[in-house]
Order: structure tokens, then C-alpha cells, then sequence
């Protein structure tokens, strides 16, 4: 099974502070957040609630998915995860199953 390419973006809550990642292991990336593991950002500032993200085969398509919303208008971010999440509701640990599929 080829290897998976997470490009997320987490939130403090609706319309709040966003942070945009990337890893191969959403999963246990998104726990680390959480448990405020990484110290920096998104602990800071409470930035714990995966509200969006996108899976690639690459890790450069990825990677470069990654850098390309950083540079987004705020307004663009906001547009992006309510097409697909209108309620922001936490993706981690639905109760459909982690992560909520988007394949």
C-alpha cells in the first residue's frame, strides 16, 4: 500500500486561529496538537480542532499544496473548510471513524 500525504488545517474553534500542516501520519499528528506535545503555535494558542485536510501520494504535491494555503487570503481558508466541513465540526475522532474519509 503506498504511503499517504496529509495536508490539514486545525482550528481554535469556529472562525478562530488556523494553522495549516503537513504529515504522513495525520492521526498521530493531530494527537500530538492536542496533547499540546509540539510546543510552539497551535499550543500557544489552543489551536486543537482538525476541521480540514487533503490526502496525496506525494509528499512533494503535498508539501507544496502546504506552502500554497499558508500564503492564502484568510477569507480563502475559511471558504475552503466550510465547503466540505460547514459545521466545523472536529474531524478527530468522529465517531464515523478517523479520519473522516475525503477520498
Amino acid at each position: 500500500m503506498p504511503k499517504k500525504y496529509y495536508v490539514y488545517i486545525l482550528a481554535s474553534k469556529r472562525n478562530g486561529t488556523l494553522y495549516t500542516g503537513v504529515t504522513s501520519n495525520l492521526e498521530n499528528r493531530v494527537y500530538q496538537h492536542k496533547s499540546n506535545l509540539i510546543k510552539g503555535f497551535t499550543s500557544a494558542y489552543g489551536v486543537h480542532h482538525l476541521v480540514y485536510y487533503e490526502v496525496y501520494n506525494d509528499i512533494y504535491d503535498a508539501i507544496l499544496r502546504e506552502k500554497r494555503i499558508k500564503k492564502w487570503e484568510r477569507r480563502w481558508k475559511l471558504e475552503l473548510i466550510e465547503a466540505v466541513n460547514p459545521d466545523w465540526q472536529d474531524l478527530y475522532g468522529n465517531e464515523s471513524g478517523f479520519p473522516l474519509s475525503q477520498e
